[in-house]
C-alpha cells in the first residue's frame, strides 16, 4: 500500500464529515508553492514520509506570504490539510517504531484514543462521533459550568433502600412482624457511592478484558464528553489529568492512587475479573504487578480499549479556556462547515430559499464583521422538518442568534440590515406587536434574505444570460465580456489557457475556494461532481477541455451584478474582487462608459 493510499485509508477511518478526503488531501497548490520556493520543477507531498521533514515544510510555507494569503482566503483549508497529514505521519511513526509488520501498520490507522472534535456550532460534531461509534459501547456525558469531579467521576449520594423494621428489646434489635406474621420493611435514605460517567466507562473497559482468549483484543469502550469547554476541565478531571498521558501500548503511562471510597467501589466492581494478558500488560510497567493493583482498586490506569472523545464549539471557547498542558494530551479534529447535501430550504410566504446558500452568504458577512470563524453557522445549526425550515424557526433560532450573539457589537452597519423605510432591521421588526398572539413578519424575513442575495429557488432556474448594463464594460485580461454569466467561465478559460500543463483536477482545486462567491455554492466541477448535481444546475454550465484529456464545467447560474443597488448582494463583484486579489495572472476590470 502506497503512502497516499495509507493516508486515504486514515482519513476515511478517522473522519466522517462530508468531503473529508477532498478537504484533507488538497495538496496540489501547496506542492506548486513549495516547488517555487525551493526552485524545483515539481514537488510531490507524498515524497515526505517523516514527521521532521513535514514540520520543516510547514514552517517554510507558513513563512511564505503567498501561501498565507491564499490559505486565509480558502478558510485555512490548506493548513488544515497539512496538519492532518502531519497527524497521520505521527501515528505512522509512533507505531512503526514498535513493529514494522503489516498487522501493526494497520493498527496505526486506529482512531485516536483521546480527541476533541471542534468547529463552529452546527457543523455536525456530535453526529460525526455518533457515526464513528455506531454499534460500540458508549457512555455519554455533557459538561456545564456546574460540573465538577464528583459529577464526572463519582461520589456518595443519598439513595432509597428497603430495610427491616426493628425495635429494641433489652439490648437487642428485634425484627417487627406484621399482623400476617411476616417481617415488616420500610424505605430509608442511605448514602452509597455512585459511579458517574468516567467510572462507568472505566469499569466497563477493564471488564472487557475478562476471560479474553489468546490473540483476542478487548472490545472498545467510548466515553463521550459533549461541550467539553463549557465546564472547568482542570476542576472536573482533577488528578485524572495524569492518566491522559498514554504510552505506545495505549495504557496510561502514569497510574494514580485511588482514594479509599473509590477503591472500595472498584474492588467490588472487579470481583471475579481475571485478565489472561496480565503478564503482557505488566511488562509495560517494569514487571510491577499493575493489573492486580487495578483489580484491587488501589490504582487507576486507563486501559488501551478506553477511548475518550469530546466535542467543542469554538464559539464557546471563552467559557472555560483550556490550558495548553491539557490540550497537548488530545488530538484535535477540525469539523469544517460544509454542505451536508440535505437540500434544506427556508419557507417564507410560500417561497423557498436554499439553506446552504444562506449559510454561505451569512458566514461571509460574519467573518467580515468579526474576523473570526467561531461565530459562523454550520449546516445543522437549525434543524429542518421534512427538509423545510419554517420562517418561525428561522427567526427564533437563526435571526435571534445573529442579532444577539454575532452582530450586536457591530452596530448593524452592513447593508444586509437595511429596512425598506431607510432605517435598520431591528429584531423587534421580525414580529407583530400583538402581546399574546405575536407572529413572525415573513415580509421582513424575505427582505433580510433578499439583502443577503439569497434567491427564491422554488422558481425555475434562470435561462437568460443577463446582458451587462450599458453603463459599464467588463474585461478579462483586456477581453470584453458582454454577458454576466459568461464572466466566470471566461476567467477560468483564460486561466486554463495560461496553464496548459495543469490537469483538469488541478485547475478545479485552485478554484475550489471561490465557490463561496456563487449562489449555487459551486464554481468549477469535474464529471463525477456534475453527475451528482440536480440536472437543472448541471445542464446550465460551460464545458472546458483541459490538456490532460479531461474536462471541467463552470457554473453559469446564480450570478448577479447589481452595481446600482449596493444594498443587494453582488456575487459577480465579489468574485471579480477575489480573483484580482488572488494574483492568479487574471486581471478583471470594469469601466464606466
Amino acid at each position: 500500500m502506497s503512502i497516499q493510499e495509507e493516508y486515504k485509508y486514515f482519513i476515511e477511518n478517522c473522519t466522517s464529515t462530508p468531503k473529508s478526503y477532498k478537504n484533507y488531501s488538497d495538496f496540489s497548490r501547496i506542492c506548486k508553492t513549495f516547488a517555487y520556493i525551493r526552485g524545483l520543477n515539481d514537488f510531490d507531498i507524498y515524497s515526505i514520509t517523516t514527521v521532521k521533514k513535514l514540520e520543516e515544510l510547514i514552517i517554510t510555507l507558513e513563512s511564505n506570504d503567498d501561501f498565507n494569503k491564499y490559505n486565509k482566503k480558502g478558510g485555512n483549508q490548506y493548513s488544515n490539510a497539512l496538519h492532518f497529514y502531519l497527524r497521520f505521519l505521527k501515528a505512522k511513526e509512533f507505531f512503526s517504531s514498535k513493529d514494522e509488520s503489516d498487522n501493526v501498520a494497520k493498527e496505526t490507522l486506529r482512531p485516536s484514543l483521546q480527541q476533541i472534535f471542534y468547529g463552529a456550532p452546527g457543523t455536525g460534531k456530535s453526529h460525526t462521533i455518533k457515526e464513528q461509534t455506531r454499534g460500540e459501547d458508549v457512555v455519554r456525558t455533557t459538561f456545564h459550568p456546574d460540573s465538577d469531579y464528583s459529577t464526572f467521576v463519582g461520589a456518595y449520594k443519598p439513595t432509597t433502600k428497603t430495610v427491616p423494621v426493628t425495635t429494641v428489646i433489652g439490648t437487642k434489635a428485634v425484627p417487627v412482624e406484621g399482623a400476617d406474621g411476616k417481617p415488616m420493611t420500610e424505605d430509608k435514605i442511605v448514602y452509597e457511592f455512585v459511579s458517574q460517567a468516567f467510572l462507568q466507562a472505566y469499569i466497563e473497559a477493564w471488564q472487557k478484558f475478562n476471560q479474553l482468549g489468546a490473540g483476542e483484543e478487548a472490545k472498545k469502550e467510548y466515553l463521550i464528553i459533549e461541550e467539553i469547554n463549557r465546564g472547568n476541565c482542570a476542576q472536573i478531571f482533577g488528578d485524572l489529568f495524569q492518566l491522559l498521558d498514554r504510552g505506545a501500548h495505549g495504557f496510561s503511562e502514569y497510574p494514580i492512587k485511588a482514594d479509599a471510597d473509590m477503591q472500595k467501589q472498584l474492588h467490588k466492581a472487579f470481583a471475579g475479573v481475571t485478565i489472561p494478558q496480565e503478564d503482557e500488560i505488566n511488562k509495560h510497567f517494569d514487571e510491577e504487578d499493575i493489573v492486580s493493583q487495578v483489580l484491587n482498586g488501589e490504582v487507576l490506569l486507563l486501559p488501551s480499549n478506553l477511548y475518550i472523545w469530546a466535542t467543542m464549539n469554538t464559539s464557546d471557547q471563552s467559557l472555560f479556556p483550556i490550558d495548553s498542558a491539557f490540550k497537548r494530551r488530545w488530538d484535535w479534529n477540525y469539523v469544517p462547515i460544509s454542505d451536508a447535501g440535505e437540500r434544506w430550504a427556508i419557507d417564507v410566504n410560500g417561497a423557498k430559499y436554499d439553506w446552504w446558500q444562506f449559510l454561505v452568504a451569512i458566514n461571509s458577512r460574519i467573518y467580515d464583521a468579526t474576523y473570526s470563524e467561531d461565530k459562523k453557522l454550520g449546516y445543522f445549526f437549525c434543524k429542518a422538518e421534512n427538509g423545510v425550515i419554517s420562517a418561525e424557526k428561522f427567526v427564533s433560532k437563526v435571526v435571534f442568534y445573529l442579532w444577539n450573539d454575532v452582530f450586536k457589537d457591530c452596530e448593524f452597519v452592513d447593508a444586509i440590515f437595511n429596512d425598506e423605510d431607510g432605517g435598520k432591521l431591528s429584531f423587534d421588526k421580525f414580529y407583530t406587536s400583538e402581546a399574546k398572539n405575536s407572529k413572525v413578519v415573513e415580509e421582513k424575513v424575505a427582505l433580510f434574505l433578499k439583502n443577503l442575495g439569497v434567491e427564491d429557488v422554488s422558481t425555475e432556474i434562470m435561462s437568460k444570460n443577463d446582458t451587462i448594463n450599458t453603463d459599464s464594460v467588463i474585461r478579462v485580461n483586456g477581453k470584453e465580456v458582454k454577458k454576466i454569466n459568461a464572466i466566470p467561465y471566461t476567467i477560468i478559460e483564460e486561466y486554463v489557457n495560461q496553464h496548459r500543463d495543469m490537469t483538469a483536477q488541478e485547475v478545479i482545486d485552485i478554484w475550489e475556494p471561490f465557490k463561496k462567491y456563487s449562489m449555487r455554492s459551486w464554481v468549477v466541477a469535474n464529471k463525477e461532481e456534475l453527475d451528482n448535481m440536480d440536472a437543472r444546475y448541471a445542464n446550465y454550465s460551460y464545458k472546458i477541455d483541459c490538456s490532460d484529456g479531461n474536462s471541467l464545467w463552470v457554473n453559469k447560474d446564480g450570478w448577479m451584478h447589481r452595481p446600482a443597488n449596493p444594498s443587494l448582494r453582488d456575487t459577480i463583484n465579489e468574485f471579480i474582487h477575489a480573483v484580482n486579489e488572488a494574483d492568479l495572472g487574471i486581471t478583471i476590470t470594469e469601466e464606466n462608459v
